[in-house]
């Protein structure tokens, strides 16, 4: 007989369906091979973030002793243990689907080498390299009686090096030492080509060090030289309320961050039982241990596959942004925004647009006001120069600065400051709460009154993922967004009683009673016979209340699409609970991270932008936006998109009733969705 399915799905093993699902596109030999190692690379990446923050916290639980069982079922330790079993198996996977890529790189001449393979100028050159270059940088790190086990930074790549001292009895305790592999220098080192060839061959900085190692302790023979990585606890405590200044307080929590609990280790195959027990007892771990067969840290391979020169039949074809149709002609893009709303779509779009617009309100004189929020920035961020520009000038320039964006928080500090000593009015958002709204306003004099242009987005204003992630950014100068956008300036930077939202919805204030509503009326129209329909495209799904409310909207008779990209605790398929509700996920070159909700009200559909994820976090614990799209036009543009994404049976999986996800059937012909929507009037028509 088998056993009724539990109603949802948990977060982390959802999590891992999701990274499983960038593995295989590593593992789709339809990409072409250096976006393949890119995508090992993400997978890498990846686990990193979850191994820091996930289940760092879910070692926490258990070190606390919490035993209680989460909505989806599992108590920290049945979890922690699943998750173990599920990383080791994704990780032998993602090495065995590594070397299958190199296999194939060799083939197309670019290869890593064994140092022991090269020629005499070969290895006469990087030898050369290491003494000129990589020895000043190294820092041997001997652990005895008198010097204690050394701090190890977080996701830092080191060698555990065995020594025996001349002449000593071979039953005698090896020394331990530990060398941090310099992460300031590049991890992969070009070695010259032989004569008349065209290859491009490299070895790794790790085992270029591993080669001189004696060089570092002289009178000591090496046993045996391994590589490991450490991971720590990256997640900032923070006491809001009790801080005097927010900003030295996260400046505090980021170096208490050096020393946060250990929670992976990864070393190299085969290291020595010796150096092993001694990592297991200093650092007290043993069951979150990997033993790597290859390369730690497959991380690099972003760099690496982005800085070959050529071997571009290897990389997808590049796509060069459209500067939007709109704005392309005028000079003006206030006249613009005044005559018609603006939808862009990045990275098909260019985020030029964005720059400009901040750049144009800058350096206009009619212009008083320019207000902002921040999350996350690029490292040269032209807005900044722009509101920095603005502020020199005397306008009034407001800018709320994310300090907790996690992993992004030393950038943001410098680029407060940066803003603070240009005359900006620096706002750290509200206490308790994360500021995620995507957010812009300009305020500007015209013919005796005052109109304001309102730019919102899904999002973050960083010029560097909008090339790399798929986002929408609405331009426009309609009244009503305008008030409120004010409005929520106010309620962030100032004192003010709730507000009557005229078109907004708001975290955590009413954002998730909004939605609530939507699909109460999308059921009212189910109850009466009508069509009802919800499609919602985000990047998570994980609320317990959200969930139940659409699993209800699902028994009603609703037909709902979801389009979530990474975690889906909802479970759909299931008879009597969501046999309605029909869940994909695209995961293709680009990254899906636009929020676009669609409530089909009777046939007068309501389409909506928002920053906000359908998450605990995103509803009851951040400042979130979802705004409506008036124009029908821009409404209809953003209905294409969703029409492509649901069509997609080439990059689209559907998640199963068991959890589980499998590729769309390919019926009719192929459609991927990314590259049809590359071509711009596909979704602008």
């Amino acid at each position: 007989m088998n056993r009724p399915l539990p109603p949802y799905v948990n977060r982390d093993l959802s999590w891992m369906e999701f990274n499983r699902r960038v593995l295989e596109e590593a593992q789709d030999a339809d990409n072409p091979l250096l976006e393949r190692a890119k995508f090992l690379a993400i997978v890498s990446s990846n686990l990193d973030e979850f191994m820091s923050v996930r289940m760092a916290g879910i070692q926490d639980q258990m070190k606390a002793g919490y035993t209680k069982k989460d909505f989806t079922g599992y108590t920290p330790a049945g979890l922690w243990k699943r998750l173990i079993k599920r990383t080791g198996q994704m990780v032998q996977d993602q090495y065995r689907t590594f070397r299958e890529v190199m296999r194939g790189l060799a083939k197309e001449g670019i290869s890593f080498r064994n140092i022991n393979e090269l020629n005499a100028t070969q290895t006469k050159a990087i030898d050369d390299y290491f003494y000129e270059i990589v020895f000043p940088v190294l820092t041997p790190m001997a652990v005895d009686q008198s010097r204690p086990f050394p701090l190890l930074h977080t996701k830092e790549l080191y060698l555990a090096v065995l020594l025996n001292q001349q002449d000593q009895p071979p039953e005698d305790e090896p020394f331990f030492a530990i060398v941090q592999v310099p992460s300031i220098l590049q991890r992969f080192v070009v070695v010259p080509g032989r004569t008349g060839s065209k290859k491009s061959e490299f070895v790794l900085l790790e085992d270029l060090i591993e080669r001189h190692i004696d060089t570092l302790f002289n009178g000591y023979a090496p046993i045996a030289v391994h590589p490991f990585r450490l991971t720590r606890n990256a997640d900032l405590t923070l006491n809001e309320e009790g801080a005097e200044d927010l900003l030295e307080e996260i400046e505090k929590e980021l170096r208490r961050r050096r020393w946060g609990m250990p929670v992976r280790v990864e070393y190299a195959k085969g290291m020595h039982p010796y150096a092993l027990q001694l990592l297991k007892e200093e650092l007290e771990l043993s069951d979150n241990m990997f033993e790597i067969d290859g390369p730690l840290d497959l991380s690099f391979l972003m760099r690496f596959a982005g800085s070959l020169p050529g071997y571009d039949t290897l990389r997808f074809e590049r796509m060069e942004p459209a500067y939007p149709s709109e704005f392309e002609h005028s000079d003006d893009m206030f006249a613009t925004l005044r005559q018609q709303d603006v939808l862009t779509y990045h990275p098909y779009e260019s985020f030029e647009a964005v720059n400009d617009f901040v750049t144009d309100a800058a350096h206009d004189p009619d212009v008083l006001a320019i207000k902002m929020t921040l999350y996350r920035v690029s490292g040269q961020s032209a807005l900044v120069q722009a509101l920095a520009s603005a502020a020199e000038d005397g306008k009034q320039v407001t800018v709320v600065v994310e300090l907790k964006a996690r992993f992004d928080e030393e950038r943001n500090i410098a680029w407060a400051r940066q803003l603070e000593k240009a005359g900006c009015h620096v706002v750290y958002g509200l206490v308790g709460l994360k500021t995620h709204a995507k957010i812009l306003l300009v305020v500007r004099r015209e013919q005796q009154m005052l109109r304001r242009y309102v730019h919102v987005g899904t999002g973050n204003y960083n010029d560097n993922t909008a090339k790399l992630y798929t986002d929408f950014g609405l331009f426009t100068s309609h009244p009503v967004i305008g008030a409120d956008a004010s409005a929520l300036f106010n309620e962030i930077t100032g004192y003010s009683s709730p507000y009557e939202w005229k078109a907004f919805g708001v975290a955590p204030t009413d954002l998730k009673e909004k939605l609530f509503e939507l699909i109460d009326r999308e059921k009212a129209h189910a109850a009466e016979g009508r069509p009802a329909r919800i499609i919602a495209k985000m990047n998570s799904l994980s609320h317990q209340e959200m969930i139940d409310k659409l699993y209800e909207a699902s028994q009603a008779g609703v037909r709902i699409d979801l389009i979530v990209r990474g975690v889906c605790c909802l479970r759909p398929g299931v008879p009597g609970q969501s046999e309605n509700i029909r869940v994909i996920s695209i995961v293709d070159r680009f990254l899906e991270h636009s929020r676009i909700m669609v409530f089909h009200n009777g046939g007068e559909d309501e389409v909506f932008l928002s920053s906000a994820d359908w998450m605990t976090r995103n509803l009851t614990r951040r400042i979130e936006l979802l705004c409506p799209v008036f124009d029908p036009s821009l409404r209809r543009m953003l209905l294409n998109v969703i029409e492509l994404n649901l069509k997609d049976n080439v990059k689209a999986r559907e998640l199963l009733p068991s959890g589980a996800y499998e590729r769309t059937p390919l019926t009719g012909e192929p459609l991927r969705s990314q590259f049809v929507a590359k071509r711009i009037r596909v979704w602008k028509r």
